[in-house]
């Protein structure tokens, strides 16, 4: 038998060799030298490089070490890296005995990803700490680990001359443990150190003229400063932040009105997780979020009657069920907050955007001295551009599972998978927390967070943004997608840079339904029934939608109900003056507007006036079904919230009312539903009138606001299942989809789910996009490619 094997025994010792190409996140995170160390385990010869197309080695040695190779390549990838595929083909085998890293290849289309900005990993964190370490306090320490990548990207493939950081010649210390495969700095782009990387600045606004502090530390006068109740510019990965001590009552208060931020609440800064615990319910999900190398902004529900120290002034987040908060991601972060031994500082800081509101973050340090200079007392600034701009991500965590409010730094640009391939296409989003996505194959970019369009700057940074993205992915767009709504300023972008391109407009609540089905891996063969509630879309009947059933695929989407038509008087007047949305929906409801009620106390007189004469001949009140104005109205009503001075804030409040009800009652509001009697089709009309009655019925007996705002969720919830489980009756759907931004709100989320899926439904929420307008474009992407000629699939 021993004649018969010796060709296979021949054939199996023969040298094999194979080209592999790795896709993916897959450059400036360690990826190279850990496939030198593998291949170099398994005595493989051959070389690996970066290309414009991934990560390309070739390795030559036995058939079972190059099979293993191939098969480790994703089980062991480093910590950053993200494979999304993995493709070799055989070679004839070329001989050698040595495993090289090759220069970086140029020219090609682009296929690789490009990783997200990181968090300051603990071996980097250790060596910042360690006085006899030549990192040492050193603003920028970074290794292939951690540190940014997105913000300072300016080409491909990643390799330190298409970074910021090509301005930044390497010291000799520096350049042998880039060079070196066995080091953790081997090719991290941004590694630097104090001899030869990016230096700190402390500029001080003194008498309006700006003077660097010479002779002294930056850090530790930074800290002084803070310390003292000053606001400070900080420079960081994607753009500045203003900061000041959060314990703080007056510093709070002073950059709340410098920054003509209203009530909205401000993001805070902690050393780490345990400095928060007596502040917030702290679950080990959100510990996750809140230590994991993301690092956004968590949403964490305020505990009652918190005390301990540190504790953040009333002024971080008035009116507020939660606290936002995140722990440092840089180290100049570390070094803001205190190092072992350094002197007592601020122990929390306020770290909000380094703009005023409604525009785009500042990350120009030009700009910044110019821009901020009303508002800071001092910038933290250092050498090093920031490419793209890039806002903090807000995220929090509902029946154990994540839910991104704003999806930017930490997340972006990581692309989301696709259930179908689609065309090369751009989806240009919405116009409020505008994000648009780029699309191709069965990869969908999302981009960072980009702001309100309405301002002009934020539509300037939305233009360059599309540029670098489209740098960095090589998709060249032959669709544009846009809203419906006439008067959108991405629609109005996408209309003036078509260059011969088609432009499909979908349906504003379509789309939040086709992100939620993407998200999850729809295919669209079967339609679902999607919530999509909102505070504003446009209708395809002139009306402002926001309250919909809607019966939904890919293809095409049927009304199937909605709340009833009520005015919206004077537009964005009524959206942030809750008390008109009021008394709208009592006059809709056959109401008086009597004295008694908050609403109509909240209203000055002379307003109260026009405003009925407003109602009564129609002025300026275009038809709305939208559940955020609802919110709106209920709050105002149980005399929650009159005037928002930021989107959603009377709805927000709301919510944090019904968090303190008591836990025994159980009664909900009941919407009165009526078929259409102007359609046969059977569109359902959800009235409000019983609830408003309801509501009005509970105040005059002395009920707690708490108890009719825990009340009216209720209701909600109760609508939901009524309208989805006549849906099914009649068309046999089982699968319902909870998407757009009033699902943000944890508490009616959560019960719509529990309810829906006890009576037998699949419910779909968002996890990896916002359900606000943030993952509209996602959704856009998908209804789009249905519209266009379907590509040949790819993997």
């Amino acid at each position: 038998m021993s004649g018969p094997q010796a060709p296979t025994a021949v054939a199996e010792n023969a040298p094999r060799r194979r080209r592999v190409i790795v896709q993916g996140v897959v450059q400036g995170v360690g990826f190279r030298p850990y496939l030198y160390g593998l291949a170099t385990e398994l005595a493989l010869a051959g070389h690996v490089t970066n290309t414009p197309e991934g990560v390309v080695a070739e390795v030559e040695g036995s058939a079972s070490a190059v099979a293993r190779f191939c098969d480790l390549i994703a089980a062991q990838a480093p910590p950053l890296a993200r494979v999304e595929s993995v493709h070799h083909r055989e070679m004839p085998p070329v001989g050698g005995t040595a495993f090289t890293i090759l220069t970086s290849r140029t020219g090609g289309p682009a296929r690789t990803l490009v990783s997200p900005d990181s968090a300051t990993c603990a071996d980097c964190l250790a060596e910042l700490a360690a006085p006899a370490d030549r990192r040492y306090r050193h603003p920028f320490v970074n290794c292939t680990h951690c540190g940014p990548r997105f913000t300072i990207v300016t080409g491909v493939p990643y390799d330190r001359a298409n970074t910021t950081m090509a301005g930044f010649a390497m010291c000799p210390d520096c350049a042998r443990e880039y060079a070196d495969p066995a080091d953790r700095r081997f090719h991290a782009q941004p590694v630097a150190c104090p001899a030869c990387g990016p230096r700190l600045r402390l500029v001080l606004a003194q008498e309006a003229r700006l003077s660097d502090v010479e002779g002294t530390d930056p850090v530790t006068e930074a800290r002084a400063l803070l310390k003292r109740g000053g606001i400070l510019a900080v420079k960081g990965l994607g753009g500045y932040h203003l900061a000041c001590d959060a314990s703080n009552q007056e510093a709070v208060a002073l950059l709340r009105r410098r920054k003509a931020r209203g009530d909205k609440p401000f993001a805070v800064m902690a050393r780490t997780a345990d400095d928060v615990r007596h502040l917030v319910r702290l679950s080990p999900a959100e510990r996750n979020l809140l230590e994991g190398r993301a690092r956004p902004v968590v949403l964490l529900r305020r505990r009652p009657h918190a005390g301990g120290d540190p504790r953040p002034a009333e002024a971080v987040a008035p009116g507020s069920p939660d606290l936002g908060l995140m722990l440092p991601y840089t180290p100049v972060h570390h070094l803001l907050l205190g190092l072992p031994g350094d002197p007592d500082g601020p122990r929390l800081l306020v770290m909000t955007s380094g703009n005023l509101s409604g525009e785009p973050i500042v990350t120009d340090d030009d700009e910044a001295l110019e821009r901020l200079a009303h508002l800071a007392d001092a910038w933290l600034t250092h050498d090093r551009p920031i490419h793209v701009p890039c806002d903090d991500s807000v995220v929090r965590v509902c029946d154990g599972e994540p839910l991104v409010i704003r999806r930017s730094r930490g997340y972006a640009p990581l692309p989301v998978s696709l259930p179908l391939p689609v065309l090369p296409a751009l989806a240009v989003g919405g116009d409020l927390k505008n994000a648009f996505c780029l699309g191709v194959g069965r990869q969908a970019w999302l981009s960072a967070h980009i702001g309100d369009m309405d301002d002009v700057g934020t539509q300037r940074v939305f233009e360059r943004a599309v540029a670098q993205l489209e740098s960095i992915t090589g998709v060249r767009p032959e669709t544009l997608v846009s809203d419906r709504h006439p008067g959108y300023r991405s629609a109005g972008w996408a209309d003036r840079n078509v260059a011969q391109r088609p432009v499909v407009r979908v349906q504003h609540h379509h789309a939040h339904v086709a992100a939620a089905m993407a998200e999850h891996g729809l295919d669209g063969t079967r339609p679902v029934i999607g919530v999509a509630f909102d505070g504003t879309g446009h209708g395809d009947d002139g009306a402002v939608w926001g309250g919909e059933f809607l019966l939904a695929d890919y293809d095409r989407f049927t009304r199937f109900g909605h709340l009833a038509y009520v005015p919206l008087p004077g537009g964005d007047a009524a959206v942030r003056r809750p008390y008109r949305m009021a008394l709208a929906h009592l006059r809709a409801a056959g109401i008086d507007w009597s004295d008694d009620l908050a609403c109509t106390d909240a209203c000055p007189h002379d307003e109260l006036h026009v405003l009925e004469r407003q109602l009564e001949r129609g002025l300026n009140c275009v038809p709305t079904s939208s559940m955020g104005r609802l919110f709106d109205a209920v709050s105002s009503l149980a005399g929650v919230c009159h005037r928002a001075g930021y989107e959603a804030q009377a709805a927000v409040e709301l919510e944090g009312a019904a968090l303190h009800a008591p836990a025994d009652d159980t009664t909900a509001y009941a919407f009165a539903l009526h078929a259409s009697e102007e359609n046969r089709d059977g569109v359902v009309r959800a009235d409000a009138a019983p609830v408003l009655a309801a509501i009005v019925g509970d105040l005059r007996m002395g009920v707690e606001p708490a108890l009719v705002a825990a009340r009216f969720h209720r209701g909600v919830t109760v609508l939901v299942h009524r309208m989805c489980a006549r849906a099914r009756e009649r068309h046999g759907l089982d699968t319902v989809a909870l998407t757009g931004g009033v699902f943000a709100n944890t508490l009616l989320s959560s019960a719509c789910a529990a309810t829906l899926r006890e009576d037998g439904f699949t419910v779909l929420r968002h996890h990896l996009v916002p359900p606000n307008d943030g993952g509209l474009a996602l959704g856009q992407l998908m209804v789009a490619a249905r519209a266009t000629p379907s590509p040949t699939p790819t993997d």
